[in-house]
């Protein structure tokens, strides 16, 4: 089994940039599932990113599966709930909504989910879950009924970051949501960044390869692209190789 959480950390500790793609089974054509694996073999994707706020189809096994037979880059799960859960992923990031005061989403779900993935073969990965205001309502907003952070305030990101990483967590997740058309403030992730050590992932909003690099040298760890390369596929390529640079 790959060892997912070392790579991400190895990475930080070498200052090694990486690159994500986030994938909606409910959105992934599955006509676009080999041409979405090849751009993203060629530009050296790190991982993917497979969930939503929702899924409403039972494409999760099958995309995964389609995905595995293709190539090896790692697959990990982002559930949206406890019900988006597979054993054909190599991983899974244990979400906790650490920026909301939604007790379900801090551990509620997280107890029932336990016994399923302790007897599962992922290696789970906790992660402490920001969700930033992006301009407009996102799906991940309404779904989660929690409020964003608001995006003047990165000292309250800042701090609610490092209470995350105080208390254990081995990930954090700066996302302005699917969609959103705001990206995460740059100030907002350079604070975090220089407060925290453990790995940074950073996503929502963005659109072009240059929000990519500003993502990167404000000091994002791992980017993660979704609603871009749904709508078109061939920027995973531009995007991914942005972390070569």
């Amino acid at each position: 089994m790959k060892n997912i959480y070392h790579q991400l950390l190895n990475a930080k500790n070498t200052g090694k940039k990486q690159f994500a793609v986030l994938i909606d089974p409910d959105k992934l054509k599955v006509s676009h599932i080999d041409q979405l694996i090849q751009l993203s073999m060629e530009g050296g994707v790190d991982y993917f990113l497979i969930g939503g706020s929702l899924i409403i189809n039972n494409m999760l096994d099958d995309v995964l599966s389609k995905i595995r037979a293709g190539c090896d880059i790692p697959m990990v799960l982002f559930p949206g709930n406890s019900f988006q859960l597979s054993y054909k992923a190599d991983a899974i990031l244990f979400l906790s909504l650490i920026s909301g005061r939604n007790p379900e989403l801090l551990i509620g779900k997280h107890v029932v989910a336990a016994p399923f993935l302790k007897l599962s073969p992922l290696e789970i990965i906790s992660c402490g879950y920001m969700l930033v205001d992006g301009g407009k309502m996102t799906t991940v907003q309404y779904m989660s009924n929690t409020t964003p952070m608001p995006r003047d305030k990165p000292d309250i990101a800042m701090s609610t970051a490092l209470a995350g990483e105080l208390l254990g967590l081995k990930l954090i997740y700066l996302d302005a949501g699917s969609g959103a058309s705001l990206t995460v403030p740059d100030q907002m992730i350079e604070m975090v960044s220089n407060m925290i050590q453990i790995p940074l992932i950073v996503g929502g909003g963005i659109s072009t390869p240059e929000e990519v690099a500003m993502k990167y040298k404000a000091g994002a760890d791992l980017v993660v692209v979704g609603n871009a390369i749904e709508k078109d596929i061939n920027m995973i390529k531009e995007m991914s190789l942005v972390s070569r640079i």
